[in-house]
């Protein structure tokens, strides 16, 4: 009896692997793709080369003030200057360690919260965390005098700093509003669907720099001679409830895309209506929206550069506030260059994350 005998296999064609397949495929796989990447190629070609002369390999690195930038190029150090600014604003320079600390606070909390994944108490941990995170926030950066710890009024704030917490707020408070707004324009009482739907078209029809505008100069009107409502309390608010319309709306999505198998199941395993929606139908829901829910939290934190208007020196704010000063006028381009890509760092690396979760919870499909 012979004995069989398989033969090695043998490798795959160079154009079925690597950078040549991928080009293929993805690149010039029909004509129009061609022209596309082309046309794409070009553009770089056009851009890329003057933008990589400005920013490193004509700029000066070494200048120590705007007199010795004589290259028509850029001026890095400005930005090393104005480094402090662009980071914690008009905060007092003493008291940069609180918002240092709050940072690492910060991010101790999510390590804590990621190695209790797998712990059966860990909802419950990370409840408590979200609510003692807000506190310990709060009286690191406004202060308290019954601790001890020195008051740093709001109009004080900006930079960076402030870009994070307008972001951060806006996104945890308008989450869970966003939810009760989604279940209340999908109950069935009249009443609560009514103003649920009122709410979320009205809002989502007005314009946040509208609404910050109302919440700054409009609202104050409204209160009576003495009252003094702190002008970022007022922007949190109006961007909170602007993004929680936003949200609801994606998480509605998600709602729907649930299948009613789901919706008959819960109630055949007599379920009632707040255990059916806590633990089976909006869990699948905020699985599905993972990514169209990080995608509203990202246009969230490209509009609090908004709050320029109102008065609030957010980061972006900070890039024309710095060119203010005698010793360094005209660079303002530089400021605008690093505020982009801190922000686009920013802002990739929530994209990043979200694909992490749709991975986790199996979105992709």
């Amino acid at each position: 009896m012979s004995i069989f005998t398989p033969k090695q296999s043998r490798p795959s064609p160079k154009t079925q692997v690597g950078i040549l397949s991928w080009t293929t495929k993805y690149l010039f796989s029909s004509k129009i793709d061609i022209a596309l990447s082309l046309f794409a190629f070009y553009l770089l070609y056009l851009i890329l080369p003057p933008l990589l002369d400005w920013m490193i390999f004509s700029a000066d690195f070494s200048a120590k003030t705007n007199a010795e930038c004589t290259r028509e190029a850029a001026c890095w150090f400005y930005i090393g200057e104005k480094m402090n600014l662009f980071m914690y604003g008009m905060y007092p320079l003493e008291e940069y360690w609180r918002p240092n600390l709050l940072l690492a606070i910060t991010l101790s909390f999510a390590f804590i919260v990621r190695l209790l994944r797998f712990q059966p108490y860990k909802n419950k941990a990370a409840l408590a965390l979200f609510i003692i995170y807000p506190v310990v926030a709060f009286f690191l950066l406004y202060g308290n005098d019954f601790l001890g710890i020195k008051i740093v009024e709001t109009d004080q704030w900006g930079g960076l700093m402030l870009t994070i917490v307008v972001a951060l707020v806006g996104i945890v408070a308008s989450f869970p509003i966003g939810i009760f707004l989604a279940l209340g324009r999908q109950s069935r009482m009249e009443i609560i669907r009514f103003l649920s739907i009122a709410y979320i078209e009205i809002i989502r029809g007005i314009p946040l720099i509208t609404i910050l505008f109302m919440a700054s100069v409009m609202l104050p009107l409204f209160f009576t001679e003495g009252i003094n409502f702190d002008k970022l309390l007022r922007a949190l608010i109006g961007i909170t409830l602007f993004q929680s319309a936003y949200i609801a709306e994606v998480i509605r999505g998600g709602l729907q895309a649930v299948p009613k198998g789901q919706y008959e199941a819960a109630d055949v395993a007599g379920l009632s209506f707040i255990q059916k929606t806590v633990f089976i139908i909006l869990p699948q829901a905020l699985k599905i929206s993972i990514p169209n829910i990080v995608g509203s939290f990202i246009a969230l934190f490209k509009d609090t550069t908004l709050v320029l208007i109102i008065g609030i020196f957010d980061m972006l704010a900070i890039a024309e506030l710095a060119t203010s000063d005698i010793n360094w006028m005209g660079r303002k381009t530089e400021g605008i260059v690093f505020v982009a890509i801190v922000l686009w760092s920013l802002l990739y690396l929530m994209s990043r994350y979200s694909k992490a979760l749709e991975g986790r919870f199996n979105t992709q499909y």
